[in-house]
This record gives C-alpha cells, sequence and structure tokens, in this order.
C-alpha cells in the first residue's frame, strides 16, 4: 500500500469516492473536475498494488484558541474509503502518515467531526462535548425586549463588524477557530436571504455592535423553525439583545432552535414563565487530538510557581508525544521522575483542551493519579469550549 499526498489531478477521483461515502450527488462531473484542481486543502491518498486510489483524508489547518492564546489546529476531513477496499487498514496507514506530518509542520492539536466515535479513539482523537442545544417556542422569550436597531446583511455588504464581534467573543473559548473576513463571508454570510433563507443580522446598542445572529428558515408544518447557525455576543447586553429580537419572531416561527457554548446553561439565566418549556441536547460530535504533547504542557494554563509531572501513553502514531514530562510554569522537560499523573493521549488531549476536568477523568481506565492531586485538579479544570465553524 502507497500513502502520499495527492496532486491537483487525483483531487477530483478523491472526491469521487468522498461521494460514494457520504452519498452524495454530483451534479456536473466537468464543472466539479475543475474545482477540484483549485483545491489548496491538504489531500492524502492511498493506493493498493496496482495504483488504484482506495481511501482519502483532508487536513485542513487553521488557528484556533487554547487558553487565550491562538494555536496551529487541523481539522480532518472527507475521510472516506471505497466499499470494496474497506477493512483494508487504508484509513489507519494514511492516519500514520498524516499524523507525524502535521506536527512537523506546527499543529498542536488536530479536530474532527466523528461518524464514529471509537473508530477515531484508535488514531488517538476523544470527545468533546462542546455545546448544548435548545428548541422552545419564540414565546418563552417574552419577557425580553430589545430596543437598539437590527441591521439585515445583505450581499456586499462588509463583514467587519461581524467579524470583530466573533472574534472577541470566541477567545475567551478553547478550541474556536481564529477568523478573517473571507472566513466569515465564506463560511458563514454568503448567499441570498430571499433565496437561500439565509438571514444575518447584526445587533446594536446606542450604535456599537453588540451581538449579531445567523439563521437559517427552514419551512415546516404547521410553522416554520428558526434554525440558529451562527451567534456571537458582547456580554450581557450581547445576550439580552440576542434573547429579544429572537423573542419578536412569535408570529413567524413555531420553534427556535438555539446553540450555547457547553459552559452557559440557558436554563441558569433565562427570565421564562417556566423552564419546561424548553428542551435540551448536548453536542458531543467533536473530537480532539494532541499532536504536540510538550507544547501542549507548555501552553495550557496553570496556576503560578505550580509544578507537576505528567506521563502520557498509548500514541503509535508519534512516538514523541509518549514519556514523562516535568512542568513548572511554561517549562515542560523530560525527566525520569516517577509521575503524578499517568493518562492516555487520548485523555490528555480531552484534558488539556479543558473538553473534562480531572475530577471527571478518573473515571476512565487510561487516567491514575499517584500524587499532587490538589494541584492537578486546579489545573485540569472544565474550560468554556465553542466549535461554530465546519470543515
Amino acid at each position: 500500500m502507497e500513502v502520499r499526498k495527492l496532486t491537483e489531478k487525483e483531487h477530483f477521483e478523491a472526491d469521487l469516492i468522498s461521494c460514494i461515502a457520504f452519498h452524495m450527488r454530483m451534479e456536473n462531473p466537468e464543472k466539479a473536475r475543475e474545482e477540484s484542481e483549485k483545491l489548496k486543502t491538504e489531500d492524502w491518498g492511498a493506493f493498493d498494488e496496482r495504483g488504484k486510489l482506495m481511501a482519502r483524508i483532508l487536513n485542513y489547518r487553521f488557528n484556533t484558541w487554547l487558553d487565550g492564546q491562538p494555536v496551529v489546529s487541523g481539522g480532518i476531513g472527507g475521510v472516506s474509503t471505497l466499499p470494496e477496499y474497506r477493512n483494508s487498514g487504508a484509513i489507519r496507514e494514511i492516519f500514520r502518515k498524516l499524523i507525524p506530518e502535521a506536527r512537523r509542520n506546527g499543529e498542536i492539536i488536530s479536530t474532527l467531526y466523528p461518524f464514529n466515535h471509537a473508530f477515531y479513539r484508535k488514531f488517538g482523537y476523544e470527545t468533546a462535548c462542546w455545546r448544548n442545544d435548545y428548541e422552545f417556542a419564540p414565546a418563552v422569550l417574552k419577557e425580553y425586549r430589545f430596543g437598539g436597531t437590527a441591521e439585515l446583511w445583505k450581499p456586499g455588504d462588509p463583514v467587519s463588524e461581524y467579524t470583530a464581534l466573533y472574534n472577541r467573543f470566541a477567545r475567551d473559548f478553547n478550541l474556536a477557530m481564529r477568523r478573517d473576513d473571507e472566513m466569515m463571508l465564506e463560511g458563514h454570510l454568503k448567499g441570498e436571504y430571499y433565496r437561500d433563507r439565509k438571514f444575518g443580522y447584526l445587533l446594536r446598542e446606542n450604535g456599537i455592535p453588540v451581538a449579531y445572529l445567523i439563521f437559517k428558515d427552514i419551512r415546516h408544518d404547521p410553522m416554520a423553525i428558526l434554525s440558529v447557525e451562527d451567534l456571537a455576543w458582547d456580554g450581557r447586553a450581547g445576550m439580552n439583545a440576542l434573547l429579544g429580537f429572537l423573542a419578536r419572531f412569535t408570529a413567524d416561527y413555531g420553534t427556535v432552535r438555539l446553540f450555547l457554548p457547553a459552559c452557559l446553561e440557558l436554563f441558569s439565566f433565562i427570565r421564562c414563565p417556566q423552564s419546561y418549556d424548553i428542551s435540551q441536547t448536548v453536542g458531543h460530535g467533536y473530537m480532539i487530538r494532541a499532536v504536540n504533547v510538550q507544547r501542549l504542557l507548555e501552553i495550557i494554563r496553570k496556576p503560578d510557581r505550580c509544578s507537576f509531572i505528567i506521563r502520557v501513553e498509548g500514541d503509535e502514531f508519534i512516538a514523541d508525544n509518549n514519556g514523562t514530562w516535568e512542568v513548572c510554569g511554561k517549562e515542560a522537560v523530560r525527566t525520569d521522575k516517577a509521575p503524578d499523573l499517568t493518562v492516555s493521549v487520548q485523555a490528555f488531549g480531552q484534558l488539556a483542551a479543558g473538553c473534562a476536568s480531572l475530577s471527571e477523568a478518573v473515571y476512565r481506565p487510561d487516567v491514575t493519579v499517584a500524587d499532587n492531586r490538589d494541584i492537578l485538579e486546579r489545573i485540569f479544570v472544565r474550560k468554556p469550549v465553542l466549535v461554530e465553524d465546519h470543515f
């Protein structure tokens, strides 16, 4: 089996594999071929002994926030194998080359949206519970009023105020991408509201942007659904503006679908007659992997003058991630000392990003605390996590 990055002429063949795997239609193959040759994303393939492309994986690269710092991250997508080559180990062999190269290219973490959590744990990934999804009738928000101005975004309008507001908001959440104007336009705002039924509103109080909301209008009998796709806000004023604006849609929609970061429970602060009228589900469709354990140990926020010893095990793809480190402040150096904490690479990624606390992780069979528990529980805490971008 040969594993390598694909050439621009091979992207189209890889796209055909993804079409089969993800049950997609390709209406215009020639146009799709032209577009595939413009692909800038890292595209990996596995070939059989006859040179036939068996499987592919895309690796996107972007910056995400981690404890207030931007870090280079990878996003795994397009993971697909032709049916006749499944169970051949093709995906594993791609990961075996892709993940070490990602580290050499400066990636600190890698993330993905899994179809199956157990499948990706084999490659070092672990679950991140990152959002709560709520459903309710707009009337639930009748206690809220928005007295500012709401501006509908139209094609050709600037996006810079959306981008600036999002980045102020996102830097407080681990795993949130740092966006530029192009990402905001292409990934979130682009479209014709009268055709695509997607609406973007910038909310201002006294002329100052305090929140924005991007939602899809979903036709559904007996009443339509307002489905929030992207949002950001500044503090309490911004949240009140969002809820007050949504309260205006009682006559238009039977249901509002709203997501919030997992760290922010709507039930904890909402003013409504009866919380039982709101349904909640937990979003756990995201996974994280530590690509560079040492850099993560150096980056994560720690109490002043704390020190601890941690051992990370079980990374079959990056040998340098396995070992024991003594961590003091912003330094992490290898040591032969006995570890205070021993974790698998899967558990370490989850803990480092704040997707789980140590007090939760100790229930895992791959986490052992030997000493220094008080300090460790102050370091490995649940942190605000949010993901609003797809790849």
